[in-house]
């Protein structure tokens, strides 16, 4: 196990430094610029000797003119490289988020249905947000300033070197001795910080529920409890990331006491050289000044590998769902599906979730253009069973066929482009009714949106808005009451104007008198299409060919309305309950 870690652990590196190595462009010139820096950096204390020794002991007039032109024009490169390398690589950091906020969410739509499900909806906005931010910290500070500190480093080592190469070897010998407890502190970093991130996960989705439901919270009279839930997470929060505070506050006074060590060896060992008239004054105070300048980097490299340990947190946590792997493929080698209506045939097909069996046995055999309905009481099978038919999932057991051919053997954008659905929840999006309508048809014309909109008969509502189909609706379309979405639902299928329809109780949230309206477009609609119908008001009923009643996942009778009730079967109950005023079948 711990191989296979190690090894993952690897392979997400390289495809994060990838991303890097992506800018190799900006990313060289930003080193380049650091490599000024590093030089201009050095030369600030390698200055301190000719100001001691020439300008203040030797009282060399030339001098005087010539190191005060000198250090304007190191602060000058100083300047401009400090620029030149932020914005490289501020470029290259903020680029490599930009993609892996792509890729994740990318991803994200490509999994299946099954995915969403398991999965909280404010924990996968926190992975696009707060984790690739974290990421975007270690990316953008932590590694590139990495760099830059290090050839900073590498200038003043070889500047103490230069001066004097004995005291160099005894002013870096405290370094080491600061690496173990480092690597620790930034271990713990990383465990507490992965677990923050999952409790701003859960907040994440907590605020989006609450929000969504506030309707719910404030008729129940739960604002109360809902805020004691809120304050009892955000305690749990604070608890870790003062964990994380604890952890990353330890790093600088160890390195600052480690320093200080250095430093004082440094006063000792150097002046005692000064006394004994071994070294100059200016020799001591250039080593000196490289020396306090060479810790400052240093400290700073402690500090980014906290940030580094918290950006890990979140690059694991990010690719675990870019590593997700979905069971809905593409075949190999797809096959074309023919155009016009389709026999849709279920052979002995059986499906379950997870462990739990959902449809035992089902046989179908639905003919070009006939319409099916599906009748049964909730959590009998009816969604399941048309929801195998555009793949959101795959049959456990046996085959679905359109026109013979398996749709498994189909490739998956193909399939759907064959399927409109309409829901019981009306899904539309914070855009205008015009995006909305023509959201499987981006290319549709307004001719061709205006003549769905009226099939539907949502024109007539459209109109009284004053920008019409240039409306935005709002979140979830909340400007629309229920029947005006149902209606704008079924406008999308009819401009899409596919040759499968999938109606799942697509009438259920009408008033009558808009169901009456939209009944007759569903009739329009339906005509020429192979269509399943989930009836929930059995009125509906009324256009299907076919008649299924599906009871605990199997099909227990089928046949026409009027069979179906002479025999006084499943069908003929759900009949006289739905009469009675219960129409929950």
């Amino acid at each position: 196990m711990k191989l296979l870690s190690k090894s993952l652990f690897s392979e997400r590196h390289r495809r994060l430094f990838a991303l890097v190595r992506g800018n190799w462009l900006k990313l060289l010139l930003a080193m380049l610029f650091m490599l000024l820096m590093a030089g201009a950096s050095s030369a600030i204390p390698f200055m301190i000797k000719p100001v001691v020794d020439d300008i203040f002991i030797s009282k060399n007039a030339t001098m005087l003119k010539v190191v005060p032109l000198a250090v304007i024009l190191i602060y000058l490169v100083l300047g401009a490289a400090m620029y030149g390398q932020e914005y490289f690589l501020g470029w290259v950091g903020h680029d490599v988020i930009r993609q892996l906020r792509n890729s994740l969410y990318d991803k994200i739509q490509d999994l299946p249905i099954s995915f969403f499900q398991a999965e909280r909806t404010g924990t996968l906005m926190s992975r696009i947000t707060n984790d690739v931010s974290i990421i975007k910290e270690m990316v953008s500070s932590a590694i590139t300033g990495s760099i830059r500190d290090l050839f900073t480093i590498i200038g003043l080592t070889g500047v103490i070197f230069y001066r004097d190469w004995k005291s160099a070897i005894a002013a870096l010998v405290v370094l080491p001795l600061a690496f173990y407890p480092i690597v620790r502190l930034g271990r713990r970093v990383r465990r507490v910080t992965t677990g923050t991130q999952e409790v701003r996960a859960d907040l994440n989705s907590f605020l989006h529920e609450t929000f969504a439901g506030n309707k719910i919270v404030k008729a129940f009279g739960m604002e109360s409890y809902e805020k004691e839930r809120f304050a009892a997470k955000t305690r749990k929060l604070f608890r870790l990331e003062m964990k994380a505070v604890k952890a990353k506050a330890l790093s600088s006074p160890l390195m600052e006491f480690l320093g200080g060590v250095g430093v004082a060896f440094v006063i000792w060992y150097g002046g005692s050289k000064v006394i004994a008239g071994t070294s100059t004054p200016g020799t001591f105070f250039s080593f000196m000044g490289a020396v306090l300048m060479l810790y400052g980097p240093v400290k700073k490299l402690s500090k980014l590998n906290n940030t580094v340990q918290q950006g890990l947190a979140g690059v694991d946590r990010v690719f675990d769902i870019l590593e997700q792997t979905s069971d809905i493929r593409d075949p190999a080698c797809p096959v074309a599906i023919p155009g016009g209506p389709h026999r849709i045939t279920f052979n002995d097909v059986y499906f379950q979730y997870d462990t739990k069996p959902i449809l035992k046995g089902i046989t179908l055999d639905v003919g070009p253009g006939d319409i099916l309905a599906l009748v049964g009481m909730s959590g009998g099978g009816k969604t399941s069973l048309v929801n195998l038919i555009p793949r959101f999932y795959d049959v456990t057991q046996g085959a679905i066929l359109i026109d013979g051919i398996d749709i498994r053997a189909v490739a998956v954008s193909d399939l759907r482009q064959q399927i409109a659905i309409v829901t019981q929840d009306p899904i539309l999006f914070n855009d205008t009714l015009r995006s909305n309508i023509a959201y499987g048809k981006p290319d549709a014309t307004d001719a061709a949106i205006e003549a769905a909109a009226r099939a539907a008969y949502a024109w007539d509502f459209i109109q009284k808005f004053p920008d019409k189909l240039g409306t935005n609706i709002g979140e979830l379309g909340g400007r629309l009451s229920g029947g005006q979405k149902q209606r704008i639902c079924i406008a999308r299928a009819l401009l899409k104007n596919a040759p499968i329809l999938i109606l799942d109780e697509a009438t259920s949230s009408l008033d009558t008198e808009s169901e009456a309206l939209v009944q007759k477009a569903l009739g329009n609609l339906m005509r020429g299409r192979t269509t399943f119908v989930i009836a929930h008001r059995l009125s509906t009923i009324g256009y299907a060919q076919r008649v299924v009643a599906i009871v605990d996942g199997e099909i227990v009778e089928q046949g026409t309305h009027e069979e179906l009730l002479a025999a006084q079967g499943v069908y003929h109950k759900l009949y006289q309950m739905h009469f009675n005023g219960d129409d929950a079948v």
